[in-house]
Parts: structure tokens; sequence; C-alpha cells
């Protein structure tokens, strides 16, 4: 259900849908991710946070309609520009945030999908799943990087009590009532952010949901080198494994020491 909003804003369910972008030498799919988004015909505005790009990017973005556009002056890395990403789109009023990568890897077909899980109040956090469904290696994901994910999953859903098919994925819906309770200034400005952001959550005690993805692994889709994905790998377990010391009162971490712990966790 689409209704009228504020002026400008088309409004589903009485919500701001906000689409983030954190963009990086994304020239040549930029254009084609941010047409495909406002076909879905729900998005209000899409922001894209531009990371010191070395091509056209932001000159691109700032042709692109309903879109606001913020340069960094500097490269502050993956989990830097997210940053910059959801304290815009809290500041523009969103009430649903969706991030997705302009390099066409993640379809925006399934924002409808996303947006409207988190709409009816049934979460506030919602996945979109690679593995689900088997299309990642279908899609095209390496076979070393497909075994990685599902090792670290297994892991992490051990340490964290969570039952994810996968943690990794750069493509996320969240409502702004989850984003204001977050505490992003211990987390990393590197890629393991990402997963930062997912233990927080589970700390808070919040259910976090997933749908089936397609994805499309092609050269100008943005990809990290194997030696920068085994330190996120490490990342990864590091945040799991104070996750779990932190549950049970052995240390303190930095990323969960502002937020109240769920009560109600148990491991498994």
């Amino acid at each position: 259900m689409k209704r009228c909003g504020r002026k400008g804003e088309t409004m589903y369910q009485d919500k701001k849908i906000v689409v983030v972008m954190p963009a990086y030498n994304a020239a040549k799919t930029i254009e084609k991710t941010h047409r495909e988004v406002l076909a879905q015909g729900i998005v209000d505005l899409v922001i894209v946070v531009d990371d010191k790009s070395r091509d056209e990017t932001v000159a691109i973005a700032q042709r692109l309609e309903r879109t606001i556009v913020h340069p960094h002056e500097r490269n502050l890395g993956y989990g830097g520009n997210q940053k910059s990403c959801y304290r815009l789109a809290l500041e523009h009023r969103a009430d649903i945030v969706i991030m997705v990568h302009p390099d066409y890897q993640y379809t925006p077909l399934l924002i409808p999908a996303m947006t409207t899980m988190i709409a009816s109040g049934l979460y506030h956090c919602v996945l979109a799943s690679r593995i689900l469904g088997g299309y990642a290696l279908a899609g095209g994901m390496p076979l070393w990087k497909y075994v990685a994910n599902r090792g670290l999953t297994f892991i992490e859903n051990l340490l964290l009590g969570a039952k994810l098919s996968e943690y990794h994925t750069g493509y996320r819906a969240f409502s702004a009532e989850l984003l204001r309770k977050l505490d992003f200034s211990c987390n990393s400005d590197d890629f393991v952010f990402d997963n930062q952001m997912l233990a927080q959550i589970l700390w808070l005690g919040y259910t976090i949901a997933e749908v089936s993805c397609p994805t499309k692994y092609f050269p100008e889709a943005s990809s990290i080198n194997f030696v920068r994905s085994t330190r996120y790998g490490l990342g990864c377990l590091w945040t799991a494994l104070t996750f779990r010391l932190a549950k049970l009162g052995l240390c303190q971490p930095a990323i969960f020491r502002h937020l109240p712990a769920d009560s109600a966790w148990s491991a498994p």
C-alpha cells in the first residue's frame, strides 16, 4: 500500500523508505542499479555516499533523480562509508533503510519484499541471503569464497546463538528504530563492520530475518582479494568469540559496552 506523505515523498504504509548506496568506483553500474531501485515504486530517497572514488561515480550520481550525494574527502573504508550512510538516512527522517550496493551484484527487485517485512512490524532487520535457494555458486561465487562463507557461518551461528544462512551479504534492510539503538562509534571502518553490526543486533535480542537473493559475479562487481578476505574472516571469528565471552561475563568488548544486553539470550 502506497500513500502520499510529506511533500515529494510517496510513503509506503506511512513510512519513508530510504535506500543507501555505499559507493566506491561504481561509475559503470550505479546508474543501472539506481534505475531499478526507483522502478520498485516505493523508494522515497536514495543516498549515495562516495568513498573517494577514482572514477566518475560522483558526477554520475549527482545527475540521478531523487538522490543525495555525499562524497567523502578521504577514503574511510567500507565500514566508515556505512556509518555515513546510516547517519544521513536518519537525518533525512527515514523509517526504513535499505543498503543496496551500487555495483549491481544484488538485485533491487527484492526491495518491496524486504520493506514489507519491516513495515509490517514483524522484523527490524532483514538480510538478502545468497545462500538460501542455492544461488551463490550458480551466480558465479568463487568456490573458495563459498566454502569460507559456509564455514564461517557455521561457527558464527554456534557462538552467536543464531540460525542464519549467512552473515556476509551486503544487501540489508533495517528499521530506523533499530538503527537508533546501535552504537557504531567503536565498530571497524573496514569490512568487518558488517559483522559487528549483526552481532550488535543479536546482542540486543532482535531476530534477523532472511530472504533468498540471486546474485551476479562479474568484473565490475565489487570484491575483496584473498588477503583481505582472510583478514575479514578472522575479524568475524573474533567478533563472534567476544560476543560469546561477553554473554558469559568474561569480557566487555567495546562494541557491546554501551548496548543493553538481551536478558533472554542463551547459548544453543
